[in-house]
């Protein structure tokens, strides 16, 4: 099957300058490895503590759009599995590389629409950083709420982080214009002006809706109408 844009997307962004996109606050130029593989159980706890939750020594846990493997690392650190799942087969590639001692972590080469091939209830948690907000169709996102509650096994957990605000994804009418005419040019787009980086907001009562209809209850719920809301489901008996 061919590569969805999607897919070329990210792959073309991992020869390009993975660390970077992946955590575009490094410098594009020289990009601080060491930070940046520290800063991966910071970012972990950021999302884990407000949303008081924790992962357990015996946890199996998804890593969805694990990139190169950064929040991969440090979940592997604390569960007992974990699956990491990227669109990217490059990404994938730097991730087994960046990470050839972790013992406990499968990779899998997602389709970038499902979880499959995981199976149903056959996962304790779900982990998800900063990789909605870059889905150019929120359905994208609600499609991955409803395969997390698909794999949860009852009473698991999925902590993850969606954008709530419509106007950080809107491309501003000047650089609208440029990317129009590098089209014309018929030369690449810059990677922020790509649908794939710019990505989507999700609208709360649908991912509620999606949510329930996943037999997911939303327990927690922060910084709504951002781009970085916070969100935390328990999947019901």
């Amino acid at each position: 099957m061919a590569p969805s844009e999607t897919e070329r997307f990210w792959d073309e962004r991992a020869r390009e300058n993975a660390l970077f996109f992946v955590d575009d606050r490094l410098d594009y130029s020289a990009p601080n490895s060491e930070a940046f593989w520290r800063g991966g159980d910071e970012a972990l706890d950021q999302i884990l503590s407000p949303l008081e939750t924790t992962v357990s020594s015996g946890d199996t846990i998804v890593d969805i759009g694990c990139g190169v493997g950064r929040m991969t690392r440090a979940l592997a650190s604390r569960a007992a599995r974990v699956i990491a799942v990227d669109v990217s087969s490059e990404m994938l590639i730097r991730a087994r590389e960046h990470n050839s001692e972790l013992e406990n972590v499968e990779w899998i080469h997602g389709d970038g629409t499902t979880l499959r091939p995981l199976l149903d209830e056959s996962v304790d948690g779900c982990f998800s950083h900063v990789v909605f907000q870059h889905l150019p169709d929120p359905e994208m996102t609600l499609g991955y709420v409803r395969e997390m509650g698909r794999i949860l096994r009852p009473g698991g957990w999925a902590a993850f982080v969606v954008s709530t605000d419509p106007e950080i994804h809107r491309l501003p009418l000047l650089d609208r214009g440029r990317a129009r005419l590098r089209t014309l040019a018929r030369r690449p787009q810059q990677a922020k002006d790509h649908s794939a980086w710019r990505g989507s907001s999700v609208d709360l009562d649908a991912l509620r809706r999606a949510a329930h209809d996943a037999r997911l209850d939303v327990e927690r719920l922060l910084e709504p109408g951002s781009q970085f809301t916070l969100i935390l489901c328990r999947r019901r008996p």
